[in-house]
């Protein structure tokens, strides 16, 4: 997809949704455009004495509704248009569990795996030594997100420290519990997304053992394999950027984490317990009642969506499915319960982690579950209520719930009609 069409692509979700709302112009002229995206390269010394520059990004799409919120992902291919539609899409996510925050997102262009671990340090400081004036826990929250993990967020709030000068615990979260991070963000995305799969499954048909094919076998995909088999449900099919097995019979969950314990592919567990290779490029085609997609944006598009035979798509990555994708999926009968709900679990624990930082309180890992829990069921309800209210897509009746309340946030300020009467 070219560069410049990222967001619009993603701007289409916002036209539609505003198809089945009385929503004032002013509203959505607010929203397509991100408020301010600010680029810089980061200058670091290598192990070899050598210096090398990196491109990175920050946007800050929307704080009507509160301070921006928006993780940070080191890949090779970042671009300022993924990190624009990325920080569009956290608008809505957040507005959908009714977190007060806004939409942000960041960026360094950069393979982590190429880095020792000194490099990855004197990088992660370098971000925040470049982007510090646009953070800060009123303004902007960066979290982990692709290639980040919660080391490199514990660098990144002492950084912020040592450069405003007193302890900040509050402008970054996905931290160290030890510096700060909350109790439960570990599997929060994977376990939001188990929570609402759990909460509607007999409106799903989800009865009995259910066959699950998971697309990204990473920290989402790795944890909602736990929580689905723990339940007794079938794990046939995994895949990750190196290859993918299948098992008619179930997938043995000790082998692949055992595997991914050691830094291996969930293909070189192929003959063992059973399990069989499969290209990773069939993964979502698999014989199974519930995909999901837990890897990278656009993994089903208009050339393999008339072959899911899922009836359910839970979307633990960003943007899995493509709109195009969309709609055949519709009329096959599938349901896709859309990312900006099924994986707001991440945003929502680093929220309640925010809230500890702030208030100096920690709470426990039941207390943790018990609100992820209230909040993911009662957010899937209404979604799943307006859809079948409007007869639309739950995807759709999801960007129509966060719109409803982004329009009463931009409209409390003040519309055309209001400053013409």
């Amino acid at each position: 997809m070219a560069e410049d069409s990222l967001l619009d692509h993603a701007l289409v979700r916002l036209d539609e949704a505003a198809t089945h709302l009385t929503v004032d112009p002013d509203v959505i002229e607010k929203l397509k455009y991100p408020r301010e995206t600010t680029k810089a390269r980061l200058m670091i010394r290598m192990d070899d004495g050598s210096r090398k520059s990196f491109l990175a990004w920050r946007c800050r799409y929307d704080d009507t509704r509160g301070p921006t919120k928006g993780g940070i992902r080191y890949h090779p291919e970042a671009s300022e248009a993924e990190v624009e539609m990325l920080a569009f899409w956290m608008t809505f996510k957040c507005a959908v569990m009714n977190l007060p925050y806004g939409g942000g997102k960041g960026a360094v262009q950069v393979d982590p795996r190429t880095l020792s671990k000194a490099e990855l340090e004197r990088l992660s400081r370098s971000y925040i030594q470049a982007f510090a004036r646009i953070l800060g826990p009123e303004r902007d929250i960066p979290a982990p997100d692709v290639y980040t993990n919660s080391m490199i967020m514990g660098w990144m709030a002492d950084e912020y420290s040592q450069i405003i000068g007193q302890s900040s615990p509050a402008v970054i979260t996905g931290k160290p519990i030890a510096l700060g991070g909350s109790l439960g963000r570990g599997d929060a995305t994977a376990r939001g997304g188990y929570y609402l799969v759990r909460h509607l499954a007999s409106e799903l048909g989800l009865t009995g053992v259910n066959r699950v094919a998971i697309q990204g076998f990473g920290n989402a995909g790795q944890h909602i394999a736990r929580l689905l088999a723990a339940d007794g449900h079938k794990i046939v099919a995994v895949s990750d950027s190196s290859g993918a097995v299948y098992s008619s019979h179930g997938l043995n969950l000790d082998v692949l984490l055992a595997a991914k314990d050691h830094n291996l592919s969930v293909s070189s567990t192929a003959g063992q317990a059973g399990h069989q290779n499969l290209p990773g490029n069939e993964l979502v085609t698999v014989d199974c009642d519930i995909l999901v997609p837990a890897a990278l944006e656009n993994m089903i598009t208009a050339r393999n969506a008339d072959k899911v035979t899922a009836k359910l798509i839970l979307e633990l990555a960003n943007g899995p499915v493509t709109a195009e994708a969309d709609a055949i999926l519709a009329a096959k009968g599938a349901v896709v319960l859309p990312d900006i709900l099924a994986n707001a679990g991440g945003v929502t624990v680093s929220y309640f982690e925010w809230v500890q930082n702030k208030q100096g309180y920690y709470w426990t890992l039941e207390e943790i579950h018990d609100r992820l829990r209230a909040i993911m069921e009662r957010e899937g309800r209404a979604i799943w209520e307006i859809s079948k209210e409007k007869k639309i897509t739950a995807r759709t009746a999801a960007y129509v719930h966060a719109l409803s309340r982004l329009a009463e946030a931009i409209e409390a300020h003040g519309t055309q009609n209001f400053f013409l009467s």
